[in-house]
């Protein structure tokens, strides 16, 4: 065999997985444009549902909601990233599971059902973050900002050349929706870490006593995050720090049940290997009686070929034999010591 045809042997299997890879993206690709084209259709509806948490500080404070195009084509983008972020959610499912069916056959079975539970519990867990970014969070930092408004004394709006400053709300639809659109993928991406921790704990990468000693880094790690993706308001940062700081002490108890489910089946390998049976303690007596029917087999078992061997001792090979006419049976008269190894 030439080296051309090694090379092209061992590029055989690559060129396969490629054109596979291929097939996946192109199916997800396509799904992705396929939710993405229904979700514009619906642009506008699901527009109005993002600003439902605006509407209502509005609302409760006395004000229409009013949201303004600042330029010709805003509303037209606008459109488009209702429509992407909306065609990503509708098609994560097909895409995820393109991605399963492309890794799948590459794994044991031990290993599918060790990752099959974070594929699943990934997006539900992206979705929680979304659901409490949209619902606790978002109400709260537009508090905030509307807070910075400034109204006559009985809440019209002051006339121009007079003290106070008449500041009135009138946000941007594109820069609204980017601010909120910032909260759900920030939140939503937070709500991984028990995800992600643990399977990094299932793989060997971090110990349940790493992420304990780092407990205090952590700390300083997630009010750093809350101050980046929450409004600079206390009590939204120390929501959000409640909250992450919650998800990181269960993904330790995860990691820690993880590595005691590791443990044990290392235990049940080693004893595979040894040849130690793995008795269970509730295991009745009543199980452990085999030995027993072992040891009537191997005396049934002798018992036979001592029969079988009984007529090749006639034949008076041994002179010190007397005993071979006995009424009883016998063989010899016990000196023979032939016919003691077959008693023994």
């Amino acid at each position: 065999m030439s080296q051309a045809d090694e090379i092209d042997e061992t590029s055989a299997p690559l060129i396969e997985h490629l054109a596979e890879l291929r097939t996946r993206l192109i199916h997800a690709v396509v799904a992705f444009i396929i939710a993405m084209v229904i979700c514009f259709t619906v642009a506008t509806p699901i527009f109005n549902f993002l600003t439902d948490p605006l509407c209502k500080e509005l609302a409760n404070r006395g004000q229409d909601c009013d949201l303004i195009f600042i330029s010709p084509q805003e509303g037209f983008f606008v459109a488009i990233k209702v429509s992407l972020l909306g065609g990503l959610m509708l098609s994560f499912p097909y895409i995820a599971l393109q991605m399963w069916r492309f890794v799948a056959p590459g794994l044991y079975k031990s290993e599918k059902g060790a990752f099959m539970p974070f594929l699943i519990a990934s997006p539900f867990m992206f979705l929680a973050g979304a659901a409490f970014a949209f619902y606790v969070i978002t109400p709260m930092a537009y508090s905030f900002f509307l807070s910075f408004q400034q109204f006559g004394a009985h809440g019209e709006a002051v006339p121009d050349g007079t003290v106070p400053l008449s500041v009135v709300f009138q946000g941007s639809a594109q820069e609204y929706l980017n601010l909120t659109i910032k909260f759900i993928v920030a939140f939503g991406l937070c709500f991984q870490l028990p995800v992600l921790l643990t399977l990094m704990g299932k793989a060997g990468l971090v110990s349940s006593e790493a992420l304990a000693g780092v407990r205090k880094y952590a700390m300083v790690g997630i009010l750093v995050l809350a101050a980046l993706v929450t409004p600079p308001d206390v009590i939204s940062q120390v929501v959000l720090f409640v909250v992450v700081y919650g998800l990181y002490e269960v993904s330790i108890l995860l990691v820690a049940r993880t590595e005691r489910k590791r443990e044990q089946e290392f235990e049940a390998e080693d004893h595979l290997d040894e040849g130690l049976p793995v008795v269970s303690e509730t295991t009745p007596p009543a199980g452990r009686e085999a030995p027993a029917a072992a040891d009537d087999f191997t005396d049934d078992l002798t018992d036979d070929l001592l029969d079988d061997h009984e007529p090749e001792e006639d034949d008076g090979r041994d002179g010190n034999e007397s005993g071979g006419g006995d009424d009883d049976g016998d063989n010899g008269d016990g000196n023979d010591g032939n016919g003691d190894k077959g008693g023994r």
